[in-house]
């Protein structure tokens, strides 16, 4: 029997648990994604005391992370193809907060190992068919959206990480902090999955000639999209890996300040993707991406080039900005290019961003040993400014009549 439209379920619950709107399930998938990375990172030094961890130790355990990130990329565009990235995003998700729980009963760093490792695929998975998700619902919205999913993620990373820090300040055990959110965890997800809907179907003559599991390369066609964000990823973990130490080490900032610059960026991207939607609705995706690109390349470069905290945390802010859009809309294109399934999509342009993730902040610091910091900053800005030439590949997305909305979606 087919499930019953997101619509068009009946519930005499209280408000506050009713069914929710499909835009408002996905952004709470987003949301609880965010805060439990967060909450648990947050717990890093708990985790350490707790197993007795080296620096060395730590870092190797946080691969396996990376690891299984990379391989659910390379399976999880074929089971939304195959199940829907409704069922998937519910399914990997509890995978997900129930690694957590894994994670804070771990005994030794064996198991740690393992836990993380199938915390890094439920991450993976869940992020690839969320915003698979995400991209369903835009379309019946006939708007775009995914600038607001992802400032959800970012919004629930802020208050997972500030919780859990309360929780360290308070002495609680790192047992009883990862357990709580996890039970938090729990209900959200299975409260969230009575509102997702179904994908669109794909064509007969779209639909995937192979079976089996293979690399998520992406086709020709996403490899604009792709060089967007690996770009962009760099950027990114640029900021969360460098840009405190350059504050700190180079310019002689205190830890306040140097932590307070990694805050304004993450507080200006957070704005940015919040207000993103109405401004690529307007403008496209194109021109925000690109002229976003330019911004923060030339922000970032002026307020290192000045050589102050000040200007370089006002640069960080103007990168922020710029580099809010890029995420959100390289997801959307991804998944809405014609004649390839969304899930498919957008795995394979995740596995792209995913690799910036992990090479740019390592790569970053051989060039930082060899040169300096504020050197290696400024190869990112030129990074950054690369992504203007291959934004003619995002086509803007679909729009409806102002004030017109799928009811479907929009519960």
């Amino acid at each position: 029997m087919p499930r019953p439209h997101a619509a068009t379920r009946k519930t005499t619950l209280p408000q506050f648990l009713s069914t929710p709107s499909p835009r408002t399930a996905v952004s709470t998938f987003f949301a609880v994604v965010g805060f439990i990375s967060a909450g648990w990172i947050a717990r890093i030094p708990a985790l350490t005391d707790k197993l007795g961890l080296d620096t060395a130790q730590l870092g190797t355990l946080l691969l396996f992370i990376a690891i299984g990130s990379i391989l659910a990329f390379q399976f999880i565009g074929r089971l939304i193809e195959r199940y829907g990235s409704d069922r998937t995003t519910f399914l990997f998700s509890l995978g997900f907060v129930t690694a957590l729980v894994l994670m804070a009963l771990s005994p030794s760093p064996a198991v740690l190992a393992v836990t993380l490792f199938l915390y890094g695929a439920g991450f993976g998975a869940t992020d690839v068919a969320m915003n698979a998700q995400g991209v369903t619902i835009e379309h019946r919205l006939k708007k775009p959206i995914m600038g607001s999913l992802h400032g959800y993620f970012s919004l629930g990373a802020l208050l997972g990480g500030a919780i859990s820090a309360v929780f360290a300040q308070f002495d609680i055990g790192l047992e009883a902090n990862l357990v709580a959110f996890s039970v938090l965890g729990y209900g959200l997800v299975a409260w969230a999955n009575t509102g997702q809907i179904r994908d669109e179907p794909i064509p007969a003559d779209e639909a995937p000639k192979k079976k089996g599991l293979r690399f998520a390369l992406p086709p020709r066609v996403l490899w604009p999209l792709g060089a967007i964000a690996f770009c962009g990823a760099v950027g990114e973990g640029a900021m969360a890996d460098w840009g405190a130490l350059y504050v700190h080490d180079e310019l002689g900032g205190t830890e306040g300040m140097a932590a307070f610059g990694f805050t304004v960026f993450s507080t200006t991207m957070l704005i940015g993707r919040f207000a993103g939607d109405k401004i690529v609705a307007r403008f496209g995706p194109g021109i925000v991406v690109r002229v976003g690109a330019i911004v923060s390349a030339l922000g970032l470069t002026a307020g290192l080039l000045l050589g102050t905290t000040t200007s370089a945390i006002a640069g960080f802010a103007v990168m922020g900005i710029g580099l809010a859009f890029v995420f959100p809309v390289v997801y959307s294109a991804a998944g809405s290019t014609p004649g390839i399934p969304s899930g498919r999509g957008v795995a394979a342009v995740a596995t792209i961003g995913y690799t910036g993730f992990l090479a740019g902040p390592p790569l970053l610091g051989f060039l930082a040993r060899a040169t300096s910091i504020q050197a290696s900053l400024l190869v990112v800005a030129a990074l950054i400014a690369i992504i203007a030439p291959f934004t003619g590949a995002l086509r803007r997305p679909p729009t409806a009549p102002a004030g017109e909305e799928s009811p479907a979606a929009a519960g």
